[in-house]
């Protein structure tokens, strides 16, 4: 008996000791937003109505949020204001002034349940807004909100971001599709590593110049495509890269391990080398006075594709004619990417900061407050070290 009445107030004082999620809420209740597109400040047509019947507020129109909330059953039904069809899997909401966590909540007063940022995945901004505002400015709310996660997913978009939130595909999330999009990057080295929220932070406080990942939109149809510099002292979008630039921005970071380089035969004809390993090394010169770094590529791969049908893709001679081919080509292909970002953008988006602050910390010390400009008139050499290993599967 004594052990029955122990074993009873035992469970009794740990009924006592739990807690209840007092401050829950019920997820039917909330509408879950995965995607945040912000452009420049743009009514539309619903809302240019309601602001000529006076639902205005004190506010200028600088930005407009659109916020991809999903499932779309959680939210009431279809979007009133046609951003997205009554049958799509999300629902597009609109919102334009100068303040996001302002435009989040007169979302209030037009939904009836309440939008939460814990499954954010990707926030996509307009370069256009981006040469008008700074990135600071506009992911300032998004930072400090201990609702979003710091790995939400930053990306540019060459149109309006508002278009990468709407697919044609049936049962298709956009903010979904982008994200998962990432994963190709193991077969191209066009795919950049993301740069996530906590990632930016760190960037735009040490006032480093950045590249993000471009998105196009054609045809409900989105694709990565290249890349845009976001310049460190000003936090304005001040150009683009092209799919091979962002090819070369991958190499030099050591972050690709994929991707093909294609050129032009001695019949003018494509032939295509495979990577199979790729690695680059930054390496910080200093002679008095002068800097310069060497850039030491070494890569390894095989001979996937020749169009040249007269020529026996196993033939001795092959190899180290078709190396030099790509040697060249990969040479050039650095050296535009150099070219950009030292005569066109004047900013240091590949990284040779970070190697110069790990290699020469008291030189960094002495560089860092104007380095963009220091490295625009740095001598940068490139040497490349590539080898075809072999010629993939073929019968004679």
């Amino acid at each position: 008996m004594y052990r029955r009445i122990l074993v009873v107030l035992c469970s009794l004082l740990i009924l006592a000791t739990l807690t209840s999620c007092w401050s829950s809420k019920e997820i039917e209740d909330l509408a879950l937003y995965a995607g945040l597109a912000l452009d420049i400040g743009e009514f539309t047509p619903t809302e240019q109505e309601l602001e000529d019947k006076g639902a205005t507020y004190y506010k200028k129109n600088k930005i407009t949020a659109t916020v991809q909330m999903v499932p779309a059953n959680s939210v009431g039904g279809a979007d009133k204001q046609g951003s997205s069809s009554s049958s799509a899997p999300y629902m597009n909401v609109t919102g334009t002034g100068d303040s996001v966590l302002e435009i989040f909540r007169q979302y209030s007063i037009l939904r009836e349940r309440p939008i939460i940022g814990h499954h954010l995945k990707v926030i996509v901004i307009s370069s256009e807004l981006l040469k008008q505002q700074k990135i600071n400015q506009l992911l300032d709310f998004v930072l400090r909100d201990n609702d979003i996660r710091p790995s939400t997913m930053v990306f540019l978009s060459q149109d309006r971001a508002a278009d990468t939130m709407v697919s044609k595909q049936k049962n298709e999330i956009p903010s979904f599709h982008i994200r998962d999009m990432l994963r190709n990057q193991k077969r191209t080295s066009k795919v950049l590593d993301p740069v996530i929220l906590s990632k930016m932070d760190a960037l735009m406080a040490s006032k480093r110049s950045f590249a993000l990942q471009n998105l196009v939109t054609a045809n409900g149809e989105v694709e990565f495509s290249g890349a845009g510099v976001i310049k460190g002292d000003t936090g304005h979008w001040v150009g683009a890269l092209n799919q091979e630039d962002t090819e070369c921005l991958t190499w030099l970071s050591n972050g690709g391990q994929s991707g093909v380089i294609k050129t032009y035969d001695w019949s003018n004809e494509p032939i295509t080398y495979e990577l199979k390993s790729m690695k680059s090394k930054i390496t910080s010169k200093v002679d008095g006075d002068h800097l310069s770094f060497d850039v030491n590529i070494k890569t390894e791969g095989r001979l996937i594709e020749t169009w040249n049908a007269e020529e026996y893709p196993a033939a001795t001679h092959l190899p180290q004619k078709a190396e030099k081919l790509f040697k060249k080509r990969l040479e050039q292909m650095m050296q535009n990417l150099l070219h950009k970002l030292q005569s066109n953008y004047k900013a240091d988006a590949a990284g040779f900061s970070t190697r110069l602050s790990i290699q020469e910390p008291a030189l960094w010390r002495k560089l860092e407050d104007h380095w963009d400009e220091e490295f625009s008139r740095t001598p940068i050499h490139v040497t490349v070290d590539l080898k075809i290993t072999d010629f993939g599967s073929f019968t004679q």
